[in-house]
């Protein structure tokens, strides 16, 4: 650095070093993908929804596209999928750790009521 050239930081991490913070990059990776948020909200409260209910609440998604993202989810360790023993009926729900997604999903709704 530079004589006499000060360096930006905030607390004890300096702009440099926010691109190290690969836990906050990859947790972006996995809810800021396109319909991943609205997906893990939409199961956020309910038990579990078969694929025909998430479609419903996520109209402007193609059925190509949201079956790959909930396989990526499952992949995540986000989503579960379950296959009725009698029925074959397929339904998702959030794992322990989707679940764990929840109060960050009500922030967001919080901040979004308020200012988007």
């Amino acid at each position: 650095m530079a004589q006499g050239v000060k360096e930006k930081s905030i607390g004890d991490c300096k702009p440099e070093d926010y691109e190290l913070c690969g836990h906050f990059i990859n947790a972006f990776k996995i809810i800021g993908k396109k319909w991943n948020g609205l997906i893990i909200s939409s199961l956020c409260d309910t038990q579990d929804m078969r694929f025909k209910d998430l479609a419903r609440c996520i109209e402007a998604c193609s059925d190509r596209v949201l079956v790959e993202r909930l396989k990526e989810l499952e992949e995540d360790g986000i989503v579960d999928r379950k296959v009725g023993k009698e029925t074959g009926i397929i339904s998702y729900s959030l794992t322990p750790k989707g679940k764990a997604l929840k109060p960050v999903f009500d922030s967001v709704h919080d901040w979004a009521d308020k200012w988007a």
